[in-house]
């Protein structure tokens, strides 16, 4: 294989140079990122108040489902937007055309998934499909402040932008299935429940949230490993392959193709993460930082989970009857395993990195990302966060309430420690401020 030239690495190395204009406030992505650390506090303790239908949860209103939509809009689509709408223009080298539509993005969509978590707790359809309103209408606002960015940009990172776009489609046929099954819920329509929840966990999962996650792969690794972007050509493959799972499994949804096809559309989707993960092994390994600390165990660790999800997802599609705890499984892996380790090993590198470029032009010495960062809480999180999702598989795997509670206890203990880091970097900064001032 070919040494990295050296535009290569200097696109790695110097991707935030000059974004300091393009930097929204500070308090903007924070506040998205402080929210998405108390949710992932509710998602555990929900989880543990319904611990005896997680194994076997195959749907229906209740805690299980509160703590599946605390964690995938309170803690993953909270960060995916916050990390968007800081990272995209950055990386894009335009600013946000409004920086008050993102404050009517938060006071539209924080304050909806709270309300919507609640009433999916209390087990009350009709407020579940009245807080749906402002959190969808959030989610399209945010929608649209990105397909504005993405759109006026030529030639620069086609496989990124490509990415973004799918993500975007993905997020639309989220949101429009969300609402159809609420609507079923309500009396309002009635619509097959089964074809819907499938297009609804395969868009906002792997599309919407998987695809970001991939998208800014190539930007955020690169940089924090000072290691070489992604050829475009491959970052282009991994689009094209996951736009072929994704229309696979659309068309299967809505009953265009046969059961069957899944398995075509795992095997592209598999397709995709090699081409992804051979790239990332690659920038890590040709790289010139190579201590990248716990943050990027997580990261692996992510990547692995994103490997298990599809093994299971191939086991899931091949099986004509498959049980709960299958589908069960599957989820949990894809979300915790996958998206929720890969998101918190970046997290803990990209708040402090965020908060000392905010700093550098306060004084004269900014505080570096490491001294912002206290390590103490992000070990707690990791180790129990490890635990509590080896806890999680055994509870699934032999339907055993007892582990269900205890990866809850455990889990929420690390979310707790990842709180805590999070407003450590905030009150250091404001500390840094106010010494600069």
């Amino acid at each position: 294989m070919r040494a990295p030239a050296p535009s290569e690495r200097a696109a790695g190395a110097a991707f935030a140079q000059g974004a300091i204009g393009r930097l929204l406030p500070l308090s903007l992505p924070m506040r998205f990122f402080g929210a998405a650390a108390l949710f992932h506090v509710v998602a555990w303790v929900a989880l543990g108040l319904g611990a005896p239908q997680v194994p076997r949860f195959a749907g229906g209103i209740g805690w299980p489902l509160a703590a599946l939509h605390a964690l995938t809009l309170g803690v993953l689509a909270m960060s995916a937007i916050g990390a968007a709408l800081q990272l995209m223009p950055v990386a894009t080298r335009q600013p946000l055309r409004s920086r008050r539509a993102v404050r009517v993005v938060w006071w539209l969509y924080a304050p909806g998934v709270a309300a919507l978590v609640a009433a999916m707790a209390l087990q009350q359809p009709v407020a579940t499909a009245i807080a749906a309103l402002p959190v969808a209408a959030g989610l399209t606002v945010f929608g649209v402040l990105l397909a504005r960015n993405l759109a006026g940009v030529r030639g620069t990172m086609p496989g990124v932008r490509t990415m973004g776009w799918l993500a975007l489609a993905s997020l639309a046929v989220a949101l429009t299935s969300a609402l159809g099954m609420l609507a079923t819920w309500a009396g309002v329509a009635a619509w097959p429940r089964e074809g819907l929840l499938m297009l609804h966990i395969v868009c906002a999962v792997f599309g919407f949230m998987g695809l970001l996650a991939l998208g800014f792969s190539n930007i955020l690794v690169p940089m924090f490993a000072l290691g070489p972007v992604p050829a475009e050509r491959r970052q282009l493959g991994v689009a094209a392959w996951a736009a072929v799972a994704l229309v696979l499994a659309t068309a299967v949804a809505v009953d265009l193709l046969p059961r069957l096809a899944l398995v075509a559309g795992v095997i592209a989707a598999a397709a995709a993460a090699g081409i992804h993960l051979r790239a990332m092994r690659r920038v890590l390994r040709e790289g010139m930082r190579r201590e990248l600390g716990g943050s990027f165990c997580l990261v692996r660790a992510g990547w692995a989970g994103l490997v298990l999800a599809l093994a299971l997802g191939l086991w899931w599609a091949l099986d004509p009857l498959p049980q709960a705890r299958l589908t069960t499984a599957l989820v949990a892996c894809a979300l915790l395993g996958w998206l929720a380790s890969f998101l918190f090993g970046i997290l803990q590198r990209i708040v402090p990195f965020l908060t000392s470029m905010h700093l550098a032009g306060t004084r004269r010495r900014a505080p570096t990302p490491s001294s912002l960062t206290d390590e103490r809480w992000l070990t707690l999180h990791r180790w129990c966060h490890g635990a509590a999702l080896a806890a999680l598989a055994v509870g699934i795997a032999f339907d055993d309430t007892l582990a269900v509670r205890l990866a809850a206890v455990l889990g929420a203990t690390g979310a707790v420690g990842f709180a805590v880091f999070l407003a450590l970097v905030w009150v250091k900064s404001r500390s840094a401020r106010s010494g600069a001032a």
